[in-house]
């Protein structure tokens, strides 16, 4: 071999070695960007996992207080006849001057039910006469003709109270409403 085919054939070892360092760099860096995508896809993963098992507790945490709340709905439904018959019967023992130890002593009763309902979550829905009549609030068993220009499409009479168990509507307001 020539001087010149060897520094030739040196040149071309010293290319190919340089090539094949470049190669080995190259696919380092690929692997180490793969790695660093698989390590961020992952995180992303664990992330939102994590995000949702949050969310998970947050929603089974807030069903559980408002089972709690409401988990006295059946006895409160069943005990609001038995309160509208109190207040029914001190309406009609206030018109007998009379009875007035009946009246205190039914008063007495009906206070202290009222009480103790109110304890357990209970109050009453107010609705006065004049009110806007709103079907999502109230429920309108009637309508008559309004007494009054100003009282059409507004709630004439209350016939039966409405009732609430914390923030739920057990039982809405039955009104009679305005033509």
């Amino acid at each position: 071999m020539s001087k010149k085919d060897k520094s030739e054939h040196a040149e071309k070892e010293q290319i190919q070695e340089e090539v094949t360092t470049d190669t080995a760099q190259i696919e380092e860096l690929s692997i180490e960007e793969r790695l660093n995508e698989d390590l961020a896809k992952e995180k992303d993963k664990f992330m939102r996992l994590f995000a949702e098992f949050e969310n998970y507790k947050k929603r089974t945490a807030k069903e559980r207080l408002d089972l709690f709340k409401t988990a006295s709905q059946d006895v409160m439904l069943a005990m609001l006849p038995v309160l509208d018959d109190f207040e029914r019967a001190l309406t009609h023992i206030e018109e007998d001057k009379e009875a007035e130890d009946l009246r205190k002593g039914v008063l007495l009763i009906y206070q202290k039910l009222l009480k103790t309902l109110e304890q357990k979550g209970l109050s009453a829905i107010v609705v006065e006469q004049g009110d806007m009549f709103n079907a999502d609030d109230h429920e309108a068993i009637t309508q008559i003709p309004a007494p009054s220009d100003d009282l059409k499409g507004k709630i004439i009479d209350v016939v039966e109270k409405g009732y609430k168990l914390g923030d739920k509507v057990i039982r809405f307001p039955k009104v009679v409403i305005g033509q």
